[in-house]
């Protein structure tokens, strides 16, 4: 049974390897939306999955779907594709994330928000900064390109199945501590 477990969750990692984010750096908006999504809902399958909160069959139930989001994902990246198309998918994973939440809910405790979360709400925070004005565009560019170096880190940390140490979780989270603390100069 622990073999399974290992196995689901390195499919969970090794997903992320085929999610194409070595060229995250040019991605626009809607794409990195999508794939901020996608890699949450990774890494909340796997953390189901580690805790026990989701059995082996319902995280490969999940993991079909959002490889099936997945490759409609990459069909549409790189192209000039109408909102609507990306406005479905950003739909199709919030209904996954949502019966995901749904049931790591029956075992939730109270932790630290993961760095997939953090790096979200960066995201967030840039976009807001860019679209209010209150980031100058060449600050934006700096954030930005701070923020896709932590990230394709991230994900680098689990290619091929490999789990993050506790280490290299602390250096990613301390990145984005930094980050942090420089955004926060433009409130």
């Amino acid at each position: 049974m622990k073999k399974y477990i290992i196995a689901a969750v390195a499919l969970v990692i090794g997903l992320t390897l085929f999610s194409g984010c070595a060229s995250i750096h040019t991605w626009p908006d809607h794409e990195r939306s999508v794939e901020n999504k996608m890699v949450t809902i990774q890494e909340k399958i796997g953390d189901g999955l580690k805790t026990g909160a989701i059995t082996l069959d319902m995280s490969q139930m999940y993991l079909r779907t959002l490889k099936t989001i997945r490759a409609d994902y990459v069909e549409l990246r790189d192209k000039k594709v109408s909102q609507g198309k990306w406005n479905n998918l950003h739909a199709r994973l919030d209904v996954l994330e949502e019966e995901i939440n749904r049931a790591l809910a029956k075992t939730a405790k109270i932790e630290e928000p993961r760095n997939s979360d953090r790096i979200v709400t960066l995201q967030q925070r840039i976009n807001d900064g860019r679209i209010s004005g209150r980031l100058p565009p060449p600050d934006e560019e700096v954030f930005q390109a701070r923020l896709d170096t932590i990230r394709r880190n991230y994900l680098r940390m689990t290619e091929e199945g490999r789990s993050a140490t506790i280490d290299e979780r602390k250096d990613i989270s301390l990145q984005l501590d930094s980050l942090t603390t420089d955004l926060n100069k433009f409130r």
